[in-house]
């Protein structure tokens, strides 16, 4: 982490280096830092927005094109109403170009006091832009994580982080640790910088939290069947059961030893079967890059905006490689 200006952080990352920049910028007139060159003291929410976009459109360069911007922002008020904040960085940054990949609620537990005629603040906003189409999402990693195997949603229960020390608003870093998740890919190419693809296969194990999944575990268990007879059933899937048998492409194609299997497999497990169509994905290694190279790195995580090192204490945690600017010195919590 160095002490400098957002605005230059091209001066210390070449083009196309960065993975993902994860970042909380200071919020419109809600802190003073006291230093001339600080973003948030504009005099209107449009002038703020200006020049967060002036700053975006510096690191735009930076990104690969697999990079991914993402910012935890929050509205304000003004004249005794929220002045949408969120919602003009939106519009503004489509104009400008950026794709916004997905607006994400971060719901939290605390907040600071309103005043006596307003609801309590209790969310925020991640918003998560990408400059190209083909920006890098690990929803596999997230969703082990985070979704207990199945597809996370774009509202994020986070704890809110307690004010220690002299900085005087930072972020939680498990928040961090999620945006870092979804958007640095956790290997790339060391000759291109491309993200390395994950291997996935269905596994045998389903998610438990189920009953029927749970049932279906255990009958499965009982019988003796076989990981080969647990392939066999998602290579078949429902294909002979009613109207699927009808209308499911690919339905017979299997061959006899396939089938076969399958049929064992259904007769043990009666209806139960059909758990196992939905079995957890388990990753099996990495893809080669079709560079042809063989040696990988982390991805490169970046927060411009870096005040007491959250962002860059996450991605060292998840293995990730990072670089952190802040105006003032480090305030370490």
């Amino acid at each position: 982490m160095q002490v400098g200006n957002a605005r230059d952080l091209h001066l210390y990352l070449p083009a196309r280096s960065v993975d993902a920049i994860v970042t909380s910028p200071p919020y419109w007139r809600k802190r003073d830092y006291g230093h001339p060159d600080q973003l948030g003291q504009e005099q209107t929410p449009d002038e703020y927005v200006t020049s967060l976009l002036a700053v975006m459109s510096r690191w735009k360069a930076l990104l690969k094109p697999t990079g991914s911007l993402l910012i935890n922002i929050a509205d304000s008020y003004r004249h005794h109403r929220l002045v949408g904040i969120p919602s003009l960085l939106e519009v503004r940054a489509a104009q400008q170009g950026w794709r916004l990949a997905h607006r994400i609620i971060w719901a939290k537990d605390s907040g600071v006091p309103e005043a006596h005629a307003r609801l309590a603040q209790r969310h925020e906003f991640i918003l998560h832009f990408a400059w190209r189409r083909a920006y890098h999402v690990d929803l596999f990693d997230f969703a082990q994580r985070y979704g207990e195997g199945a597809k996370p949603g774009n509202v994020w229960t986070v704890r809110s982080t307690l004010h220690r020390g002299d900085h005087l608003a930072p972020f939680p870093e498990d928040l961090a640790r999620r945006m870092i998740v979804l958007a640095c890919p956790e290997r790339v190419c060391a000759a291109c910088g491309r993200p390395l693809v994950r291997l996935i296969e269905r596994g045998e194990q389903l998610n438990e939290t189920r009953p029927q999944a749970r049932r279906a575990m255990a009958l499965y268990r009982e019988s003796g069947l076989t990981p080969e007879h647990l392939a066999a059933i998602r290579a078949t899937g429902i294909s002979d059961a009613g109207k699927a048998q009808r209308v499911q492409r690919g339905a017979g194609q299997n061959s006899a030893r396939t089938q076969h299997l399958a049929a064992e497999a259904k007769a043990a497990l009666g209806g139960y079967f059909r758990e196992f169509t939905f079995a957890q994905p388990v990753q099996q290694g990495w893809a080669a890059c079709p560079c042809g190279a063989r040696a990988f790195e982390a991805g490169l995580v970046v927060d411009p905006f870096a005040g007491t090192g959250t962002t860059l204490r996450a991605a060292h945690a998840l293995g990730r490689r990072s670089f952190g600017l802040d105006l003032s010195p480090p305030h370490y919590p």
